[in-house]
């Protein structure tokens, strides 16, 4: 990229030498070095940019893998003779979707940058209610109805904030961890949230 480029600048490159990704241009989001950025964000020497498509939907107590999850391993992590409540969530493949047999799910992740942003909704936890810890384990791969996709602990003094940690946490990595799935049905695939 010339000097001067910006994040915009650099989509613009990738949508040039990939056409296919003009079709969902305005849909992607923009990350400069690990970090969502503003299309205006200038770039510097050695930028790392990323196009991140809309995510569906492990550093520290936080993991991303193509193992199998356990519910135990998250609590583990967060457990604790001051922690008075552990809630978890934990999400599952379902064998439907929007009317459709849904046969098996793909995830893919941005893994570094999506550790820092399960780190930042740990710390916004930690900050909202005092005394919380927050783990998250994702998986990635082929995984098939029924197989663990995410598990959430919150750890909390009381069981109030752990529900409220619990519940922010998992609206948070929907709404911000470049991670995302496609679904696969008996005649075909899509991915989520792509046409949303």
């Amino acid at each position: 990229m010339p000097d001067g480029a910006t994040a915009a600048d650099a989509r613009e490159a990738a949508c040039a030498a990939h056409p296919a990704l003009r079709a969902v241009a305005d849909k992607l989001r923009l990350a400069v070095d690990q970090e969502f950025a503003a299309a205006d964000r200038k770039l510097r020497e050695g930028s790392e940019v990323a196009l991140i498509p809309p995510v569906s939907g492990g550093a520290g107590p936080h993991r991303i893998s193509p193992e199998p999850l356990e519910v135990a391993a998250a609590v583990r992590d967060v457990e604790g003779t001051d922690a008075g409540a552990v809630v978890t969530f934990v999400g599952t493949v379902r064998d439907n979707a929007r009317g459709k047999s849904v046969v098996r799910l793909d995830y893919e992740a941005y893994p570094e940058m999506a550790l820092k942003v399960f780190a930042r909704i740990a710390e916004e936890a930690a900050s909202r209610w005092t005394g919380t810890r927050i783990a998250i384990h994702h998986r990635v791969g082929k995984l098939e109805p029924g197989a663990l996709s995410v598990v959430i602990a919150a750890a909390a003094p009381h069981r109030a904030e752990a529900f409220d940690a619990c519940r922010m946490a998992i609206e948070e990595l929907k709404k911000d961890a470049p991670i995302w799935k496609r679904e696969h049905y008996p005649d075909g695939s899509s991915w989520v949230g792509l046409g949303s």
